[in-house]
């Protein structure tokens, strides 16, 4: 009886140890599949946001392209004579005028 009695015990104890890895078992793959969900939405973010920057480099290099055009007018207006650079000196001073006059307004509109 003896051998019988220990022959139950050993098989709760193997019976309990295998319920116990079924537990850690399903926790695990429960993790697993938290992490893989994670995992897409980090690649669908790194997606969005490379879309996102590929979009404004095409905005940045069209600005470059206006900005470039600009600054050749503008210096072909400056080389052109002298009454000419007059003029673009008094639209310097009032473009910087202006900046520093929208500057002030704009700080006091967000106080």
């Amino acid at each position: 009886m003896t051998e019988r009695g220990k022959g139950l015990g050993q098989g709760a104890v193997e019976n309990m140890m295998e319920m116990e890895n079924q537990r850690i078992a399903e926790n695990l793959a429960t993790k697993v599949s938290r992490l893989k969900e994670l995992a897409l939405d980090i690649d669908q973010e790194a997606e969005s946001h490379n879309s996102y920057l590929d979009n404004m480099d095409g905005d940045f290099s069209g600005a470059t392209g206006l900005l470039s055009g600009s600054v050749k007018r503008f210096s072909a207006m400056a080389r052109s004579s002298r009454d000419s650079r007059r003029i673009m000196c008094y639209l310097s001073i009032a473009i910087v005028v202006l900046f520093f006059i929208l500057y002030f307004i704009m700080s006091r509109v967000r106080r």
